[in-house]
């Protein structure tokens, strides 16, 4: 699996402030120094429980690289969660990776017991939410995230793939002890991944759809959503798939995106979404009984229009109010640009100092995508 334009992202989502700490911890499991960069957002309060989010690097990459592709540094200070970025360990050609079968069958290197004793070391330090820990990953990390559905359901509330999927040593072995939310990032012309998968080492992404779809009790006729192809240069688009009504709440979902390759969605390939925005307001949305109380009926106070879409200077919302609303506008890689309130009497917001580009805005417990463009 190749990450050459790893590097070409790598200063992107690297701005740290001061009140924000990084910390490069080791931890000895089964007698190996096994390395992690812990992110602790500068909004953290030890008297309030946070989420916990793992982000696992993909074959032959490292946390670091994850760490600054990603951007979940920037969404983690706006949402007040605990970021870990694990480091794998070298297999036998020197590679790092996260033991999961498949193409790493010949690895003997326990990741779920590392992840578990991660999960008690940070919680001995900070103030974890035991109920709001998560898992996503990019390709082998998405792998793993799968594999810690199956293996330490106990701690892990929601799970989201991006190109990855699961082996057959995970798929034939997974025993999750809870209904688990799950979130496939994809693109159909993944040429490491195979969407379609491949009988030795993958399951093809449909088949993991289908597992999680069953075993979450989800309805099996999906809701349908086309994304508004804001970027048509990028040679792909996407829809979302949500598969609905399963038990404690939860949902299975999709991004499918047609045309696209081993990307992360928003940083390179696809523009139209942000995988990392994505994952999170999916993650957001459940702890480990499922659906969070009073979300669903958050949600469903949504924003019938965003226009003009795209927009130059003025973004006019139509939405359902009572008094004064705060909203704030992100960019795609999580970077609060502008906030203030809108009212029933005033739903106009200037967004002429915003640059051309994708933004967010967030009203109400629900997120809107638009453009920029002048």
């Amino acid at each position: 699996m190749k990450y050459s334009l790893y590097l070409l992202f790598a200063i992107f989502f690297a701005d740290v402030c001061n009140s924000q700490q990084v910390i490069n911890s080791t931890v000895s499991h089964d007698g190996i120094d096994r390395n992690y960069i812990l992110f602790i957002p500068a909004s953290y309060d030890a008297s309030t429980p946070a989420p916990l989010v793992f982000s696992f690097h993909g074959y032959s990459s490292n946390a670091a690289l994850n760490m600054n592709y990603t951007g979940f540094t920037a969404i983690a200070d706006t949402a007040g969660f605990i970021l870990v970025h694990p480091d794998g360990t070298l297999d036998g050609s020197g590679t790092p990776h996260w033991n999961v079968g498949g193409w790493t069958v010949g690895s003997t290197v326990d990741d779920v017991g590392f992840t578990d004793q991660m999960i008690t070391e940070i919680s001995a330090s900070y103030n974890v939410n035991a109920n709001r820990i998560y898992s996503t990953g990019m390709s082998n990390g998405g792998y793993m995230s799968f594999l810690l559905a199956c293996q330490l359901s106990d701690k892990i509330a929601a799970i989201a793939s991006v190109t990855g999927s699961m082996t057959p040593q995970t798929y034939t072995a997974c025993n999750p002890s809870h209904p688990t939310p799950v979130l496939q990032i994809h693109g159909t012309a993944d040429g490491t991944v195979p969407y379609e998968g491949s009988p030795t080492w993958t399951y093809g992404i449909e088949d993991v759809l289908s597992y999680w779809v069953s075993y979450n009790n989800c309805n099996t006729t999906p809701i349908i959503t086309p994304i508004p192809d804001v970027n048509t240069s990028d040679g792909s688009t996407v829809d979302y798939f949500v598969y609905d009504g399963g038990d404690n709440g939860v949902t299975t979902e999709h991004f499918k995106v047609y045309g696209g390759d081993h990307d992360w969605p928003g940083v390179w390939g696809n523009l139209d979404i942000h995988a990392s925005i994505e994952v999170w307001k999916f993650f957001s949305k459940y702890d480990i009984n499922g659906l969070i109380a009073g979300v669903e009926e958050q949600s469903s106070e949504t924003v019938v229009s965003v226009y003009p879409n795209p927009a130059s200077s003025i973004l006019n919302l139509e939405i359902e109010l009572n008094g004064e609303t705060p909203y704030y506008i992100t960019t795609i890689e999580g970077k609060k640009v502008l906030s203030g309130t809108i009212s029933s009497a005033n739903k106009t917001i200037n967004v002429g100092s915003l640059i051309p580009e994708i933004y967010f805005i967030t009203v109400e417990n629900t997120h809107h995508k638009f453009v920029i463009k002048r």
